[in-house]
């Protein structure tokens, strides 16, 4: 098994902040390459700063989409911090960023400018509504690229209006895809050997989610709404109250496992009969079919319930909070929450690299750096910037 990563060899210079760039970052880092962060020196990443909690002044999110990276600062509204990503660009395979369109051309940073030192450079840009278009210009934020790319629209209850998903969801999926980006035009440039711009829209990344939406309006007039915990036709595939105050998922609405269920409920009839016999007819009495597999599940405690499931081979969860994940089984054993130490903090948990390579497996090496701890190792070591010179830089602020 090879340690080092499939992206070892691959220098990233990452260019962004908040979720969006660092998430596509992180991702990169996680699979072996070197990833290089790029801060303004005045205070670095909001997220240093910015999270859901906040521990001792420290944020605890940035350990995490921090991890695997490189610091060093640079003050990009300054000629010679540009000149220091125009120096790390040369010698990169990959840049991201997640400005807003036309900001790295206005540092001298444009794509055309760095292709010319380096033609296999690859520019992964990020942002609210893409590099073109007539809202290209505008400030987008993940929100407002959930709200465009339609997912907003349909999350939530019928009755209320729409619903935060409670997690970052546009930022991290265009990321996602963003990294997916930066991967393909890597494989791209082995037989070109030319670097392209990959341009990662947040609402497009969103509206890539959406299934058949669009032909569903267009061809059969038909708009999806607001359905809370449901999917209208579906059914039964809900969550559904226990004997001891918990709920729990089930997902039996294709004919064979709505059998099984039946079965473990102790009644085979229901699945002969032809009101509840196929999906279409269980989708004419969602409610119906709710109520009696709500009823019944309502009898038995979460364990007993969810063994009983797991037994007749029908999909079920318990809905998990985070505290469930720390001492289930399934997560213990694939180790799915890694652990590194923390400075001042100590043991951190987090998130393990996903998706699990056989040969050549992704690892969290490093938690997220100080500001600028890198400053001479790369400006000093990679650039070959001498002392003096960086002396310079830092008295200007420039680093």
């Amino acid at each position: 098994m090879d340690r080092a990563g499939p992206l070892a060899g691959i220098r990233v210079i990452e260019c962004g902040s908040l979720i969006a760039g660092p998430f596509c970052g992180q991702l990169l880092g996680d699979f072996g390459a070197e990833v290089i962060k790029v801060e303004d020196p005045a205070g670095g990443d909001p997220m240093r700063e910015w999270g859901p909690q906040i521990l001792d002044g420290l944020s605890l999110h940035w350990p995490i989409i921090a991890r695997n990276k490189k610091s060093v600062t640079a003050d990009l509204r300054q000629p010679d911090g540009q000149q220091l990503v125009r120096q790390l660009a040369a010698v990169s395979d990959v840049l991201v960023e997640n400005f807003r369109p036309g900001t790295l051309e206005r540092w001298g940073l444009g794509y055309d400018r760095l292709v010319a030192e380096n033609p296999g450079l690859i520019l992964v840009r990020i942002s609210g509504y893409g590099q073109t278009g007539p809202y290209a210009g505008q400030a987008g934020f993940g929100s407002v690229g959930e709200a465009m790319g339609g997912i907003r629209y349909l999350t939530g209850e019928p009755d209320r209006p729409p619903s935060r998903i409670g997690i970052s969801l546009g930022d991290s999926l265009t990321a996602t895809f963003a990294a997916m980006g930066a991967v393909l035009a890597l494989q791209a440039r082995h037989r070109t050997g030319r670097g392209q711009v990959v341009d990662s829209a947040i609402y497009e990344s969103v509206l890539a989610l959406m299934e058949s939406v669009l032909p569903e309006w267009e061809l059969a007039g038909y708009q999806r709404h607001r359905t809370g915990s449901v999917l209208p036709g579906v059914a039964p595939s809900n969550v559904y109250p226990t004997a001891d105050g918990s709920e729990v998922l089930i997902g039996a609405n294709r004919d064979t496992v709505f059998s099984r269920l039946a079965t473990a409920m102790g009644r085979p009839d229901l699945a002969a009969d032809p009101r509840y016999a196929t999906h279409s007819a269980r989708g004419e009495r969602q409610d119906e079919v709710d109520r009696i597999v709500g009823t019944w599940t309502a009898t038995l405690g979460t364990e007993p319930l969810l063994a009983l499931l797991a037994e007749h081979g029908v999909p079920a969860s318990r809905i998990y909070a985070t505290k469930d994940m720390f001492s289930d089984p399934h997560f213990l054993a694939r180790d799915a929450i890694q652990r590194l130490t923390h400075s001042a903090l100590g043991e951190f948990p987090m998130q393990a690299v996903v998706p699990r390579l056989s040969h050549t497996p992704g690892s969290v090496r490093s938690l997220g750096p100080e500001l600028g701890e890198h400053n001479d190792e790369i400006y000093g070591g990679l650039l070959q910037i001498g002392p003096g010179r960086l002396a310079s830089l830092r008295a200007a602020g420039t680093i």
